[in-house]
Formats: C-alpha cells, structure tokens, sequence
C-alpha cells in the first residue's frame, strides 16, 4: 500500500485542530444575509442578496446604493429622487431606472391643485432629473434618444401659467434630463413629435440608463482594500459626511472542554501540540518526495505548454495562471458571469486577486472527446498565445496569461465594458446604443480596424492575417474607441493579405440573414455589391445614418471603397495601408462637413435673432 500523501494528512491535521477548537466569529451585521435563507426573499431584479455596491441593509454596502426591496421593482434613492430598479447589468456597470413617482409628488396632483387642463402622465417628474453630486451619470444612449425629439411646429401648449414645467418640457426635452445639456447637432422636422409629453411618458417607464464609473469612485477604492482584508464595506449612517467604515471579523478560540482550572490542561496540550508536529514533519518529508518524483519526470508535463516552450522563450510568454485561480476569480465559471460565448469559448467576467477585472475565456471542449477536436482547440488555443505575445497596438486586446491545465485551457484579457460592435448594432440594447454610432463615429470605428490591419500586415514579422475580423470580434470602450481581439483562426504568413472587412459599419443587419432574404443575397458582400450596382445603396444603409442628408455624401464614398475592398479578382483589392489612407481622407471630409454644418447651423440662429 503507498504511503499517504501530504494533503490526506494535511487533511487529518486540520479535522483534528477543529475538533480541538471551536471558532465563533464577531462581526457587523453585514456580514449575514438573513433574508438570503428565506423563502419569501424577493428583491427584483436580484434572485440573490444584493452584491457590492448594492445593499438593504441599513449602514452597509454603499450609501448611494442603498435599495429598498418591493416588488415588482426594488427602489432606490438618488439625489432625493426615487426610481424604480428595472435592470442591473453588472458588464458594463450600468443601471435600467425609472423615476418612482408616488400620488404626493406627481405631476398629475400638482395639475389639479393649479386647475391645469392639459393632460399628465405619472411617470413625468415634476422638476428635472438632476444626478449631480453623485456617482452616476445619464448614459449617451439615453440622453441621445432626446437630443433628437422635437415637438411638432407650432406646438400644442397648455396654459403656460398653469403649467409652466409642461410647457418647457414641450418646448426642450431635454429639460427632463439636467445632465445631458443641449443638442450637439440640429434636428429636421421630419423626427417632430405632436404628443411630446406622451412620448417622454414612454421614454421614462422603458427606463433610464445610468453608468457609474467605480474607477472614478474613492469609496469603491477604499472597499476594495476592505474586502482583500476580509471585511465588510459599510457607512456610518449617522455621519452626514456619510463616511467609509470597514467591519472586520474578530476570530475567537475557546477549546470547549478544557477550562483554566482543569488540573491535566498542560498535559493536554502538549500532547495535542506534539501530535500535530509529527503530522507537519510528515507531510514535509512526503511533499519532498513527491516534488522529487515529479522533476525526475519531466517528459509527463503538459504537452501544450512544450509546444509553447519549444516555439518561444518562456520570459517572452505571457504569465501562467493556475486552474484554481480562474476558477476562483469567476465563481467557478458562473453562468451568471458569462458575458459572451462564440463558437470556440464561452467568456466570463472574472476579478484576479490583484483587484484586476479581466475577461476569462474558457475554451469548449470537444463533443465526445474527439482527438481531432482536441488538436484544434489546442491550435487555436496556442495559437492566440504565440501571436498575441508577439504583437502590440493600442488597437488589439491585450493578453494578461493563460492556463493550460487537464480541467480546460483558459485565456485571461482586458476587459472591455462597453460590449461589442455587434451588440451596438443589431444587439438587444442596440436602440440604446445606436445614438452614440454617428456617421463620424462609424468612419474612426472603420479607421482603426483597418489600422490593426496594417499594423499586422506590414509592421509584424512574420506577417499575420486574423482571417476573423467581425463585428462581434471587435469590443468597444467607454469612449468608442475600438480593440480588436480573437486571434484563434489567424495565421502567420510570407505576404500580406488584403483587406476584405469594413462595410458592417454602415449597415443594419448581420452578416448572413436567411429569415428575411433569398439565397442570391445571403451573403452580406453580395447584398452590398449587388446594391450599389442597382443605384440602391440607401437600401442597405442603416435607417440611423439617413436622417442627416451631410452624411449620403460621406456613405457613397465609404461604398465605392467597400465594393473595391470585396472585388472578386484579388488583384483588384486594396491593400490595408491603401484603405488607411482613404478612410483618413473620407475622416477629414466627414468633420469638414460637420463643421460646415455647425457654421451654417450658428448662422441661421444669429439671422433669426
């Protein structure tokens, strides 16, 4: 029989310390949930206890989090404000809201104390929703979808001494909102309202989206070194400076059958004491050999990382993490936290023990153990590594480690919260976001993909082609800057290729769609060609782009560089430095016309003054 191993009897020791000493912990009531372990626990959106920042307990968590559980919606208190809580998405940090109008602050009662005729809708505030002062601001998207709204000329107005916030509603939407300011561009009369009310009414009950920006927030700092000691973030809701306390646990040992006045305590203990040091010496003398039987077998380790070793120098390749870590740094690969999956992984919001956010994505194994699935999991796998710790751009993912262990091949990368290209196209919150994808925005998005491809194409050697450059391989920051990432099917080869990949930007639909088309037009190239061919291309062009007449022009000319980028003899195709160039061109014209506009735009308004 072999001999025990070091865990089974490092095991032993620590079942016999706890059967020694009992552990009782003091702590601060955030500490425990109880409301957790009951069934009738209801706090929407959330199916568990609120996280971090999130809390209903009084003095803990965060004081601007602080929630009041009810259904449907949970509330919570912003700058004297009550909204209802529609949605939490923990990606991307921001919070779906709706002002929470009760019958004493509605608009609708002031109406009727001031014998106001005009119809009121609940949802409408009677002042401006103002979030200065605090950790959250009005998302782009949002204020975006009223920078566009505009009553009907004349507008219908009530009796403005009667209703005098109505009527400046009507007027200026954008008066709901106090932190999105003026419209940045002029609105044509064809998007006018007749109901502006009615639509603001809506605009409110769908929801508000906030961001809060917790690298902008000290308190989120200061829990962050709370948590790593074990504590619990808390506030002293006494203080008006509301300020940050930190409950820590305070571990007591109390051995529950020896008391001081037992006459054999020493003896009891010494005898405790040397059983445990014989255990401790034991586990030692078997961790060694065991370390020993592991370095004299050097030819049974990972065959993955031989590969990788044999291609590049390990002080070349990114950092190795362990299984365990990943693992830990997802919750064991939460469901919860997956925020993408694609054909080769699925992806997970993790935070390594450094405080650091990444992105961890776990590639899939293959069905039924196939060896040839495992061969190209492993390629791509190895794949990703060796290209991307040999590259660098502004523009690309970057590459914090990975883990090759029997349990899965993991890749750690920055995470980027602001989602995809795809998801800001024709995702579920793309009628949020699609206000922030101006004509202007979609020319730097296409401007700094193909930059990453000249940067791949000319400036690396070997050169390498991506051969998966697709909207849902490009993520988007806060700012709408771009990175490019998933380097799993790319290759490194003796030419450069062309460049095959740009029109996503200006379209409206994903790149195959066979619900809706015939098969002659499945492919996105296809459809586009065949388009512009017909004199057509307003057919295809996202509906967003058509509202401003400066932006056709810019449009043809991003299509006449599309259909040569897709030209069937490969000869005809430009190259990534020629498109570089002429999206630079196209830039440069696009804000000429935007300033144009604004020039023509400030003119008008000093004639009419």
């Amino acid at each position: 029989m072999p001999p025990p191993d070091s865990t089974t009897l490092s095991a032993a020791l620590v079942f016999l310390l706890l059967t020694i000493f009992s552990v009782s912990t003091a702590t601060h009531s955030c500490s425990s949930k109880p409301e957790a372990s009951s069934s009738t626990f209801s706090c929407p959106p959330f199916t568990s206890p609120p996280p971090f920042p999130f809390s209903s307990l009084p003095g803990c968590g965060h004081p601007s989090f602080q929630i009041k559980c009810a259904a449907p919606h949970s509330t919570i208190s912003i700058n004297n404000f009550s909204f209802s809580l529609l949605r939490y998405e923990p990606s991307s940090a921001s919070l779906v809201l709706s002002p929470h109008i009760t019958n004493s602050t509605s608009s609708l009662t002031k109406s009727a104390d001031t014998n106001c005729s005009f119809p009121h809708f609940l949802s409408i505030p009677d002042r401006s929703i103002n979030l200065s002062a605090s950790p959250f601001r009005i998302s782009d998207a949002s204020c975006s979808r009223l920078s566009v709204l505009k009553p009907c000329s004349p507008p219908t107005l009530p009796n403005c001494s009667h209703c005098p916030w109505e009527c400046k509603l009507i007027k200026n939407p954008l008066k709901l909102l106090h932190d999105c300011g003026s419209p940045h561009r002029p609105v044509t009369a064809q998007g006018c309202q007749g109901d502006v009310l009615g639509f603001l009414d809506n605009f409110l009950k769908w929801g508000i989206e906030l961001e809060w920006d917790e690298a902008q927030d000290s308190y989120f700092s200061s829990c962050r070194d709370c948590q790593a000691n074990n504590g619990f973030c808390g506030f002293n809701s006494s203080d008006p400076e509301k300020q940050f306390l930190c409950f820590r646990p305070i571990p007591h040992f109390s051995p529950p059958w020896i008391s001081k006045d037992s006459p054999n305590r020493i003896a009891i203990l010494s005898s405790v004491f040397t059983l445990a040091c014989f255990l401790i010496i034991v586990s030692v003398f078997i961790a060694i050999f065991r370390s020993r039987r592991l370095s004299s077998s050097a030819t049974e380790e990972d065959p993955t990382t031989l590969f990788l070793h044999r291609h590049r120098s390990a002080s070349l390749l990114p950092p190795v993490f362990t299984y365990e870590e990943l693992e830990s740094s997802t919750n064991r690969f939460d469901p919860k936290r997956k925020i993408g999956d694609g054909g080769f992984g699925s992806v997970y919001l993790g935070q390594l023990y450094d405080g650091r956010v990444v992105a961890v994505k776990y590639l899939h194994k293959p069905h039924h153990g196939a060896a040839s699935g495992r061969a190209f999991s492993n390629k791509c796998f190895c794949n990703e590594i060796l290209i991307l710790s040999s590259i660098d751009h502004p523009n690309l993912v970057k590459l914090h480690g990975y883990c090759s262990d029997p349990r899965g091949l993991v890749l750690v990368y920055d995470y980027v919260p602001n989602g995809t290209l795809a998801d800001h196209l024709h995702g579920p919150k793309s009628l949020y976001r699609k206000g922030s994808l101006t004509w202007q925005v979609r020319v730097d998005i296409a401007l700094q993909t193909a930059m990453v491809m000249e940067y791949l194409h000319f400036s690396v050697v070997p050169p390498v082609v991506h051969r998966d450059i697709t909207s849902s391989n490009i993520f988007v920051e806060k700012d709408m800057r771009i990175k490019v990432g998933d380097f799993g099917l790319s290759r490194l080869l003796v030419f450069p290729g062309n460049v095959v990949v740009y029109v996503r930007v200006c379209l409206d639909r994903p790149a195959r769609d066979s619900r809706r088309r015939d098969k002659r037009e499945l492919a996105l190239a296809d459809l586009v060609v065949s388009k512009i061919q017909m004199g057509l291309l307003h057919q295809v062009v996202d509906p967003v782009l058509i509202v401003d007449g400066n932006v056709i022009d810019g449009v043809d000319v991003a299509a006449e560089l599309a259909f040569r980028c897709v030209a069937a003899d490969k000869d005809d195709r430009p190259d990534a430095r020629e498109v570089v160039e002429e999206l630079k061109r196209i830039r440069s014209r696009t804000r000429g016309m935007s300033r144009a506009s604004s020039s023509n735009l400030i003119g008008d308004e000093v004639a009419k003054g």
